[in-house]
């Protein structure tokens, strides 16, 4: 059988009317969304599909709604015979590898990242911590520039997504004076990102502290298979180390790129997307050209990956 990689997008990814065509077409699709409605006390469903885009996009509406259109995919994917080797999701998308890997059940995951979104929107005030992509700098010149931010000015590496597109996360002011200096220092754009918060920053270390206390509550079990952790880009099954990987991450960069470079390491076949858009196909292709990659988020494209996956190797 194929060597498969699962990745799992996160925030950004939302968009009005996701889940929806995959919901009217498999029936264990419906049955999860009703019962993440029940779970959640509201209807995510609704605003799911139907919105307002304001409203999806807040961060603990966007965190859940993502991890469910992802898990029902996966758990389709799962029924269809589809077993990946190892798995990795981008900040909340790992989340939904936990769920795929047999770490966390599709509930408690649910629960989490909604916890998670509130306590990333309240560590810091609105307003006064934002993010930027920088584009054209490695990540040495980049850090050698914010080793002069901190404090008020406090700016951090956040994602390291591709070569030349590394995401940088701090306060208003410190965002705005770094991306100032990078652009002096080369970097072709410095593009101010539309977020409420300073994410995978040290602003987010109040969070991690509040987030601790809720996921000692929480059943993590071992993971079946490895999940490629956003803080190490290394893999780890153990439930003790994935807990502590899950407070770190709030306030840690997201080593993407590193983790496809340890994928393509593994030797795998093809990298799936699973879930909306095709943010994280976009970075396969800049990190491993060559890599295979589908983007699976609706029935079409679902029955595409699957034709490939079954056809004898």
């Amino acid at each position: 059988m194929k060597n498969i990689a699962y990745v799992f997008p996160g925030q950004g990814s939302q968009e009005v009317g996701m889940g929806q065509a995959m919901y009217e077409s498999y029936p264990s699709v419906k049955k999860l969304f009703d019962q993440a409605d029940e779970t959640l006390g509201y209807s995510l469903t609704t605003l799911m599909f139907e919105g307002p885009s304001e409203e999806l996009t807040k961060t603990e509406n966007a965190q859940p709604a993502l991890l469910l259109n992802s898990i029902a995919i996966q758990e389709v994917l799962q029924e269809e015979g589809v077993a990946p080797g190892m798995t990795a999701g981008h900040s909340l998308g790992e989340y939904s590898a936990l769920v795929a890997s047999g770490s966390l059940s599709p509930m408690d995951a649910l629960q989490l990242v909604h916890v998670r979104g509130k306590l990333m929107e309240e560590a810091y005030p609105t307003g006064k911590g934002t993010m930027a992509a920088v584009l054209g700098l490695s990540q040495e010149e980049i850090e050698e520039v914010l080793r002069n931010f901190d404090g008020e000015t406090a700016v951090d590496l956040a994602n390291i997504n591709c070569p030349g597109q590394i995401v940088i996360s701090g306060t208003k002011e410190g965002v705005e004076q770094a991306s100032q200096q990078l652009s002096e220092k080369g970097a072709k754009r410095v593009l101010p990102l539309n977020v409420s918060g300073p994410f995978h920053s040290r602003l987010m270390k109040s969070a991690s502290d509040d987030f601790a206390d809720y996921l000692s509550k929480t059943t993590i079990q071992d993971a079946d298979i490895p999940v490629y952790a956003n803080v190490t880009a290394s893999p780890v099954t153990e439930a003790e180390k994935i807990e502590t990987l899950l407070i770190e991450q709030l306030y840690s960069p997201v080593r993407f790129q590193q983790i496809l470079e340890a994928f393509a390491e593994e030797n795998v076949d093809a990298i799936v997307e699973v879930g909306q858009g095709k943010v994280l196909s976009g970075l396969v292709r800049k990190v491993k050209r060559r890599m295979k990659t589908f983007s699976v988020q609706d029935p079409d494209s679902l029955q595409s990956f699957i034709d490939w996956y079954k056809e004898e190797s």
